[in-house]
């Protein structure tokens, strides 16, 4: 706006750089929030990844037999699909984020026990000599993650709108680093065991990263948006707001908002119980015999290779967004009966298509977890979001429990199929 003017008002005075005392400051902190975040995103999923990629090992250890499944009259699967790791992995993070909003705990509370969890599942996991001390440990870890998840989105809506994309990011570096250092130790030598007490030193980053390089807010008020690189604290006095922006105050009003939540909920779902049936369905079914890599480290590897195609999605959305999430699920399922098919019949010809079809599996799976939580703190008015990041939170959980459920007994029906030419 122009003024023409000699005594300018001072709502119509132009905004120049000239007059830098009227440009807001830049938050020059801005990085440790970004980097906190990335980091608790590393951590909050590290020990869950390095669960389910230590899957087809755990199931081995447990059934006692490294060689029970190479009997050439059937095929090489083990007597428990990986379904059943995953089912252990994810239902406890379920229950915790169903839950979480309900719960008066604080976050320094909520944390401390993340921190507390994670290490016990480490420790349970490393040391168990019996199946159920096995499972508690997995259990532990899937706590540790869950309650992680929705305490961290709901306390991010307080930040800077960038620390999604961080905290996106690190949840995808998580499955890198989680994948590729476990398959590393074991191809190096190590046990599980020694493997998995190394990664005892990542609840303590997590504590690190939270207590100490974090700048914690104010969460007695509504969140607030933040511009990007600048503080704001505006004053918003929320009476005057339409109704359908206004805090949700009461209970009541918080189950009835929960289905307008479904246009982000249910394509996540989609997404992540296709990717997970997948994954803990049919990885272990896909098998070339005679090549460089065994039974066991081909699973490892195709692991790390779908967790390489998650970080490289969930650190794009600063450079591109997608809005309709359904997208994802559709090309997610034409990856189901792909994978599928060649579990059944064997007739892809080389591993290197599959790794190239894991990478691509990886990339829809992670794309569509950043771009659901942007729209969300981007969509979403500013005093609802909180509970949004937090309710939404708890969709890809369902969609992988969904998944870890069908895993079963699909794993079931098809090594009970006769055995395919490749593998005789």
């Amino acid at each position: 706006m122009t003024n023409t003017g000699d005594d300018p008002s001072p709502s119509v005075v132009p905004l120049t750089v000239d007059d830098p005392e009227q440009v807001p400051p830049k938050d020059k902190g801005l990085w440790r929030d970004l980097v906190a975040y990335w980091i608790l995103g590393l951590c909050n999923n590290y020990g869950y990844v390095v669960m389910l990629t230590a899957a087809h090992d755990i199931l081995k250890e447990l059934e006692g037999d490294e060689d029970h499944a190479k009997s050439a009259l059937k095929r090489p699967c083990n007597k428990l699909s990986t379904g059943a790791i995953l089912l252990a992995d994810i239902l406890p993070a379920l229950v915790v984020k169903s839950i979480a909003s309900f719960l008066p705990l604080a976050k320094h509370v909520r944390v401390f026990l993340c921190v507390v969890a994670a290490a016990a599942g480490f420790l349970l996991t490393a040391f168990a000599t019996v199946e159920w001390v096995l499972f508690v440990g997995v259990i532990a870890t899937s706590f540790s993650s869950g309650l992680g998840e929705a305490t961290f989105l709901a306390y991010a809506t307080y930040f800077n709108k960038n620390v999604i994309s961080t905290w996106s990011s690190g949840t995808g570096g998580a499955g890198i680093a989680g994948s590729l250092s476990y398959t590393g130790l074991r191809e190096l030598g190590l046990t599980p065991k020694t493997t998995i007490l190394i990664m005892l030193v990542v609840p303590a980053l997590e504590a690190a990263a939270f207590w100490l390089l974090l700048r914690h807010k104010n969460t007695d008020a509504p969140a607030e948006p933040i511009e990007d690189g600048k503080e704001q604290t505006p004053e918003i006095d929320y009476n005057t707001l339409p109704e359908n922006e206004r805090p949700l105050t009461n209970w009541p009003d918080r189950i009835r908002y929960i289905p307008s939540l479904f246009i982000f909920m249910i394509p996540l779902i989609l997404v992540y119980l296709l990717e997970y049936f997948i994954n803990q369905g049919l990885f272990e079914l896909v098998y070339f015999p005679g090549i460089w890599l065994s039974q066991s480290s081909q699973y490892r590897w195709y692991q790390v290779i779908y967790q390489i195609g998650v970080f490289i999605s969930r650190s794009s959305v600063n450079l591109i967004q997608f809005r309709h999430v359904w997208i994802m699920a559709v090309f997610q399922f034409l990856n189901v009966v792909y994978f599928t098919f060649e579990a059944v019949y064997f007739f892809t010809p080389s591993i290197w298509i599959i790794f190239v079809l894991i990478l691509w599996e990886g990339l829809l799976g992670g794309g569509g977890y950043v771009n659901t939580f942007y729209r969300i703190q981007t969509d979403v008015p500013a005093a609802r979001r909180e509970y949004a990041m937090m309710v939404t939170s708890i969709s890809d959980s369902v969609g992988i429990a969904l998944a870890g459920v069908a895993a079963i007994p699909s794993h079931n029906a098809i090594c009970d199929l006769p055995v395919p030419n490749r593998l005789l």
